[in-house]
């Protein structure tokens, strides 16, 4: 379909809530997330929300293949996490352990920073098709969760910093990788 110019920090789309999706299984539906796909794609992203690309909807696509061919340049060190289109999500946390761990985001391009998240969580929601989606995940995956269904939340990872001395450019941060944000 397309390549979606990313929303960048400060556009209000990304400080919305977003509506969640009433019909699955629809022309409009499937050409969004193609468009979210070509888009993660297109940049290295390990996820993207539809807010990300001016659609104030609760979907999110995220995923990571892991192998020598496919290592994603902006998370060389990642885990691999299944593509995943994650409709209406619910996430609960499966205990209090939280981690600190770096994030970088396509909508704050060039930047990183050290983002707290829980390290277990049961998400729910729904595929395209509305299929139930039903898991268990730590780590990387369930970071990854976290981080984009917080876009459908209006929140974006710097507000969730606790240490501002862990948040900076990319460059400086990693000088020695060649990760793009933009």
């Amino acid at each position: 379909m397309a390549i979606r110019p990313v929303l960048r920090m400060g556009e209000p789309c990304l400080l919305m809530k977003a509506a969640p999706i009433a019909h699955f299984n629809t022309p409009d539906l499937h050409a969004l997330i193609q468009d979210m796909e070509d888009t993660m794609h297109h940049l290295n992203g390990a996820g993207i929300a539809a807010p990300q690309i001016g659609e104030s909807v609760r979907v999110i696509i995220f995923g990571q293949k892991k192998s020598e061919e496919m290592i994603n340049p902006r998370y060389p060190d990642a885990d691999a996490v299944p593509y995943t289109v994650l409709i209406n999500p619910v996430l609960t946390p499966v205990s209090t352990e939280v981690e600190d761990g770096w994030e970088g985001c396509l909508s704050v391009p060039g930047m990183r920073g050290v983002v707290p998240r829980y390290v277990r969580l049961h998400y729910t929601g729904f595929d395209q098709y509305g299929t139930p989606v039903d898991r268990l995940v730590s780590g990387f995956h369930a970071r990854v969760v976290q981080h984009e269904c917080d876009h459908l939340d209006g929140i974006l990872y710097p507000m969730r910093i606790t240490d501002l001395k862990k948040f900076g450019y990319s460059d400086v941060f990693f000088p020695n990788q060649d990760i793009q944000d933009d």
